[in-house]
């Protein structure tokens, strides 16, 4: 048999045309080299054996091959999915499509956790913290009914025998396993059980996009087995190496610049440059690839891969087309592992809208953002966590259209980036027209408030870039302050006055890269109040803080969709000086100056850090225990909003209005009580009207949904304010920050029919 490769290039390979005649894919892209074709890239190497020292850690140990794949996700995913195939459990609930009513109904009000930031008892783990019973007895009095726990499973990397610390707060995941650092799983099913006795649920996370460099990226480099198919890696050819830059001694890869992703991309091998660079840092990240330093490979083999990854160059981007599917037997075996072993009801799914990437034509970024192979591998992934009976939330910062279309088949409902920044932009302003136009954009593209998680403060940066408005629709025209502007134009100017109130007026508060801004809640309201120094806010600017704050949450509670809050929240804590987390933040990453330790039950008073050792913010409102004895504390008062909340059954409830102001700070939505169904004729109509400024307003409700003569009644105080005239709109009085929930009772059809008056008296004629 012929090893030949002299007489491969010495004969002409089948299906090669004159090269007059110019096919498709040569108009498309360039000429592909010959070593690229694939009957060259579809031979395989056996695997090899060699005598090693044991202590080594390279492909040439055994040894240190199979303790690898014994830590890989991969090979946990096999195990896993043999146990549940053919077991009647997986044919049990419908699956095909998204439910977010159902998902509302399973759970609708969120406690968002961050480990390594929440201060536990001396010697007690997170997840033993997060699972204990007076935690869930204080967040079953506030109406809370879920927790999700954040990334709790091992992340980071493996270098050599030994792991390597996360680099992105463990949203680098490398096991299935519990990291230790938080506990077990039993202390997992733990929680989960403790959840359900108080009518609860426990809420996980799965990262589709990628994972950390952990045993299945340390295999992927040695071309074991399957391995590289996990990834969107390619390997470059040694005489092509002088393309790739150096490693630096301490370094496994090095992040590529514009010029040398160039060329890689004209000569075949990668796609090239992509839509955006996140997290983009001159000298530190400037393209999505990076390559590897030399590796030696099972066969012996040296090699040098470039691979992909959309975020940090420690998150290797997950490969969902590759022939072996690797990535999707990973992804969905950590996904059965936290639903069937550990006892959670849903999954958060991260960084799930960068699953397809494809080389568009000359000269454009690749496609990566809204991409078919994105809606169809989210479909699967929706589809299997509800063939199991749980549901799933993504976290998806793209257009509006995207996240309706990824969310008509793939997720059940998804992170509400579409008015966050819309929000906190009425806050700073004083004026809501940007949030009311996104609102209602949002409605006129099929995107309903009730597919939305409406979160408050999490682990991540106050997100601004607007991708919406920035990039489909950029040159799209929309009336604003009196004007017309383009959306690109739009999307600038908001940013502009989001970071100077903020970041430039306020000194704490610190933009992240070109993704917004790492603030807390408390620290947004204060710069929103004129506080330039973390000094400057005092006990007696807690009042006014906290006030601004219920604002935001009846702005978010009150509405169709899922609310969530965390601890930072729940305790009004500021952000950390940024000297506390210097060495943090050094690589650009300033989200953690929010990332504050913070202590939920006063369990450890003289704690300045937590275990993890996150310095411990500043909390404004205090522990809960103590909230919860005061009626005017922070909790207490969002315990009151819940109540209305889950009374009038807003959380499903359909929006269909959000119309015109007469002030500029006030914010009118207009909901059917109707439980979804649109169908339901005599549903009653809710309105959320909101005062986003600190002085009192006096304005006008008007929408077309309004009956006239209905009866306008507050549903916290039970109080009739007013009745809707013949032009369908009333007058309201709003003191600063202050939210209404108010419900319309129609007129009585019977005295409109017959109205009631007054007797008249008979006069009789005198004699």
């Amino acid at each position: 048999m012929s090893t030949g490769s002299e007489e491969d290039t010495a004969v002409s390979e089948p299906g090669e045309h004159d090269p007059s005649e110019i096919s498709y894919d040569e108009q498309r892209y360039p000429a592909r080299p010959r070593r690229l074709r694939p009957r060259d890239q579809l031979r395989s190497g056996a695997l090899r054996r060699f005598a090693a020292d044991p202590r080594t850690a390279t492909a040439t140990n055994p040894a240190y091959v199979e303790w690898l794949v014994r830590q890989s996700m991969l090979k946990d995913a096999d195990v896993l999915a043999r146990q549940l195939s053919g077991q009647p459990s997986m044919w049990r609930n419908p699956y095909a499509r998204p439910d977010a009513r159902r998902a509302i109904e399973t759970t609708d009000v969120w406690f968002t956790a961050y480990p390594i930031s929440l201060i536990t008892r001396p010697g007690e783990m997170f997840l033993d913290a997060l699972g204990h019973d007076e935690l869930w007895a204080a967040f079953e009095a506030i109406g809370i009914t879920g927790v999700h726990t954040g990334p709790v499973k091992r992340a980071g990397g493996i270098s050599g025998w030994s792991q390597t610390p996360s680099v992105d707060g463990h949203f680098d995941r490398i096991s299935t396993q519990i990291d230790p650092e938080f506990g077990d799983e039993s202390a997992f099913r733990r929680l989960a059980d403790v959840a359900d006795a108080h009518g609860g649920s426990v809420i996980d996370d799965i990262v589709p996009g990628h994972t950390g460099k952990g045993a299945d990226f340390r295999l992927a480099e040695m071309a074991y087995k399957d391995y590289p198919g996990i990834y969107h890696m390619i390997e470059i050819p040694p005489e092509d190496w002088k393309l790739l830059p150096d490693v630096p001694e301490g370094r496994d890869s090095v992040n590529l610049d514009a010029d040398g992703e160039r060329e890689l991309s004209e000569r075949g091998y990668i796609i090239g440059e992509l839509q955006r660079v996140i997290f983009y840092t001159p000298g530190v990240k400037e393209t999505n690839w990076s390559a590897t330093a030399p590796v030696i490979g099972t066969d012996g083999v040296e090699r040098r891969w470039v691979y992909l990854h959309y975020f940090k160059e420690g998150q290797p981007s997950i490969n969902w087309l590759d022939p072996t599917f690797s990535g999707m037997r990973l992804v969905i075996g950590d996904a059965l592992h936290s639903l069937g072993d550990l006892g959670t009801s849903a999954l958060r799914l991260d960084a799930n809208g960068f699953l397809g990437v494809e080389k568009s034509a000359e000269g454009l970024p690749a496609w990566s953002e809204g991409h078919p192979l994105s809606q169809a591998a989210n479909h699967i992934i929706a589809g299997m966590v509800r063939k199991v009976g749980g549901f799933t939330f993504q976290e998806l910062n793209l257009t509006m259209e995207d996240i309706r279309d990824t969310g008509a088949v793939g997720a059940d409902l998804s992170y509400d980036f579409v008015t966050r920044p819309g929000y906190h932009h009425a806050l700073a302003t004083g004026d809501t027209e940007f949030l009311r136009l996104t609102l209602m954009t949002s409605l006129e593209l099929g995107v309903e408030p009730a597919q939305l998680v409406h979160g408050m403060q999490n682990h991540d940066e106050l997100t601004y870039e607007l991708v919406h408005w920035a990039t489909t629709h950029r040159d799209d025209v929309y009336p604003f302050r009196h004007e017309e502007i383009t959306g690109g134009e739009l999307a600038q100017l908001v940013r502009a006055e989001l970071t100077q109130v903020l970041t430039v007026d306020a000194d704490y508060n610190l933009t992240f890269t070109q993704n917004g801004i790492a603030c807390t809640t408390a620290s947004l309201i204060a710069a929103t109040q004129g506080k330039q120094r973390l000094e400057d806010i005092t006990s007696e600017d807690m009042p006014a803080i906290r006030d601004a704050h219920i604002l935001l949450a009846k702005y978010n509670a009150w509405q169709p969709g899922v609310f969530a809050l965390s601890g930072w929240d729940l305790t009004g804590a500021l952000t950390l000086p940024a000297d506390e987390v210097r060495s943090l933040i050094s690589s650009g990453d300033t989200r953690w100056i929010e990332r504050g330790a913070h202590d939920l039950l006063d369990v450890d008073p003289d704690a300045t850090r937590s275990a993890a050792g996150m310095p411990r913010a500043r909390a404004l409102y205090g522990p809960l225990p103590a909230q919860l004895e005061n009626p005017d504390s922070f909790a207490r008062r969002l315990s009151g909003l819940l109540d209305v909340r889950r009374e009038h059954g807003i959380a499903v409830a359909s929006q269909v209005d959000v119309p015109a102001v007469a002030h500029p700070s006030m914010l009118v939505l207009v909901h059917r009580l109707d439980g979804g169904d649109r169908t339901l004729a005599d549903a009653p109509i809710q309105i959320t009207v909101l005062n986003f400024s600190a002085e009192s307003i006096d304005g006008t409700v008007r929408s077309e949904c309004l009956l006239p003569r209905s009866e306008v009644t507050d549903a916290e105080t039970g109080e009739t304010v007013a009745r809707v005239d013949d032009l369908q709109s009333f007058p309201l009085r709003l003191g600063p920050y202050q939210g209404r929930f108010l419900l319309l009772t129609p007129p009585d059809p019977e005295s409109e029919a017959h109205p009631i008056t007054r007797t008249m008296p008979i006069i009789r004629p005198q004699a």
